[in-house]
C-alpha cells in the first residue's frame, strides 16, 4: 500500500491553502490506515464523506481566493476541483452500493491528483500570489 505524504513541492505558498492540503493528506491517511486494519463499509463511507466534504471547503476557499484577485486560470482550475469531486463522488457512490472500495486504485489515484494538480494548478496559483 503506498501512503500518501506530504511533498515540499505540495506547497503553494499561501499558509492557509498550505494548511488544508496538509489536513487532507492526513484525512486520507487515516482513510488508508482504517482501509489496512480492515475497517467496515460504514467507517469507510464516514470517512469519504469527510474527506469529500473537507475538499469541497477547500476548493471553495481556493475558489473565492481566486475570485477575489481575478485570478485568469479559475475556469481551468475551477474544473479540474469539479472533476475530482465527480470522481470521488463516483468512488463513494460505489462503496454505498456494493461495499466495494479499491484501496490501491484510491490510493492511487489521490496520490496522482495531489501532485499533478499542486504542480500545475495550484503551481500557478501560487506564482500568482507572489507576483
Amino acid at each position: 500500500m503506498t501512503v500518501l505524504q506530504w511533498r515540499e513541492e505540495f506547497s503553494v505558498g499561501i499558509e492557509e491553502v498550505d494548511h488544508e492540503h496538509r489536513e487532507l493528506i492526513e484525512l486520507i491517511r487515516t482513510l488508508q490506515q482504517d482501509l489496512h486494519a480492515g475497517a467496515d463499509t460504514d467507517r469507510i463511507i464516514d470517512v469519504l464523506g469527510e474527506i469529500y466534504n473537507q475538499i469541497a471547503a477547500h476548493f471553495a476557499l481556493e475558489e473565492k481566493m481566486m475570485r477575489t484577485t481575478h485570478y485568469p486560470a479559475l475556469p481551468e482550475h475551477k474544473q479540474d476541483h469539479e472533476t475530482l469531486l465527480d470522481d470521488l463522488r463516483d468512488i463513494m457512490d460505489e462503496v454505498e452500493d456494493d461495499g466495494i472500495l479499491d484501496e490501491t486504485q484510491l490510493t492511487d489515484d489521490l496520490d496522482r491528483w495531489f501532485s499533478d494538480h499542486f504542480k500545475t494548478h495550484d503551481a500557478k496559483l501560487h506564482h500568482s500570489a507572489h507576483e
